[in-house]
């Protein structure tokens, strides 16, 4: 066994072939930022369950609206208010923005599970996904690859809301909802990667203030999640439309939704 052992030992190492180290090998992360990462990610991970239980409590009591979505904006900036060494109030606020976020998205998830409640699965575990893929993308990535992109998708973002802006004043028709909502999904796709890498790369730099890096990631994990929702139940009422063809399903408008979400 020794000798077999030796023997791919003594062979040369190809720079393309694929080992566990290359897994661990977060090429220029250091075993600082990597802890940071840690943090920030569980950090995340608890904003998402209090956003589930936010959605839950509207589902119960009905409390999602303007309200929550005005006391939700309030927290945040609270939170950014707050200085970087209350730790714990920091955590508490965004805990409660969270929390409040979730609850005024109920209104939504309470449609998709009248709907297809299978919809809603798809759609977290679809945003999961990705958010895990391109969140990884920028890991493994060269330092300050992707954080050109991040003047593109601002003006992107510049753009979207000045369509909807015109759009709740002269009015919008269904194919420029579907260009806000398919334009809006591939903007915060392209933020996962941006702010993963402007979160790594601030964290080599000394800023390790993982409540706030993990605010901006869980804004980006619910906004693509709320958009692709939208989609999907969109695509549910559509494929119920096709089965009745005398009619049955009425027109729902996911505007509204997509409104208040946004």
């Amino acid at each position: 066994m020794d000798a077999f052992s030796s023997f791919f030992d003594s062979q040369p190492a190809s720079t393309n072939r694929w080992t566990y180290d290359s897994l661990k090998n977060f090429r220029q992360i250091s075993p600082v930022v990597q802890s940071h990462l840690y943090q920030v990610y569980l950090t995340l991970g608890c904003a998402l369950v209090a956003s589930a239980a936010g959605a839950y409590l509207h589902i119960l009591w009905n409390i999602g609206g303007i309200l929550t979505t005005l006391a939700g904006i309030g927290c945040i900036a609270w939170l950014m208010a707050t200085p970087p060494y209350e730790e714990r109030k920091r955590v508490s606020m965004l805990m409660a923005a969270a929390l409040l976020e979730g609850a005024s998205t109920g209104p939504l998830i309470g449609l998709a599970i009248d709907i297809d409640p299978s919809v809603l699965v798809s759609a977290f575990v679809g945003t999961a996904v990705a958010f895990g893929c391109f969140s990884a993308a920028a890991m493994f990535a060269r330092r300050r690859e992707y954080l050109y992109l991040g003047g593109l998708l601002s003006s992107g973002i510049s753009m979207l809301l000045w369509l909807h802006f015109a759009s709740s004043i002269f009015g919008g028709s269904t194919a420029l909802f579907k260009f806000e909502l398919y334009f809006g999904l591939l903007l915060f796709v392209g933020y996962m990667v941006v702010d993963t890498q402007e979160i790594i790369e601030r964290a080599h730099l000394g800023d390790m203030d993982y409540v706030k890096h993990a605010l901006t990631l869980f804004t980006d994990f619910f906004g693509v999640f709320v958009r692709l929702l939208i989609i999907m139940l969109r695509n549910s009422v559509e494929k119920t439309r096709r089965r009745r063809r005398k009619g049955g399903t009425k027109c729902m408008d996911f505007g509204l939704f997509f409104n208040a979400a946004a």
